[in-house]
């Protein structure tokens, strides 16, 4: 099974991604901060870091960074509501995802499946 960390500091949008995942068949593992993420990353496997950009304490980019020396084969996608941090995101981490807040919660399940080359969504959500 693709176990997915998911940082996320917004209470309601943490629940509403994990449900999302878990119904598509993930283990997610939510949390509310960066600075909660890194020790589980350098004791846990995670296939996928979803992460939001902007967080209190230690933000997306600088977590993604982190990720990226600790856990290589973890692949990382962001999530952001502002435009000019997605573009600062996208330079600072050219291989990952950027999902721009509002999205579809099916739009994220097939950007998830396609990064794991899953087939199809079978529109559950």
């Amino acid at each position: 099974m693709i176990r997915i960390l998911l940082a996320e500091d917004e209470q309601a949008m943490r629940e509403y991604l994990t449900r999302a995942l878990e119904r598509s068949g993930y283990e997610v593992v939510p949390i509310d901060r960066g600075t909660e993420a890194v020790p589980l990353l350098e004791k846990e496997h995670f296939d996928l870091l979803l992460t939001d950009i902007v967080m209190p304490e230690m933000d997306g980019i600088e977590l993604a960074r982190h990720c990226g020396k600790v856990s290589p084969q973890t692949e990382v996608m962001f999530i952001t509501g502002f435009s000019g941090v997605a573009l600062r995101a996208g330079h600072a981490m050219p291989q990952a995802k950027v999902l721009s807040k509002p999205f579809h919660l099916k739009d994220l399940v097939l950007e998830v499946e396609r990064l794991f080359n899953k087939e199809a969504a079978t529109g559950q959500i």
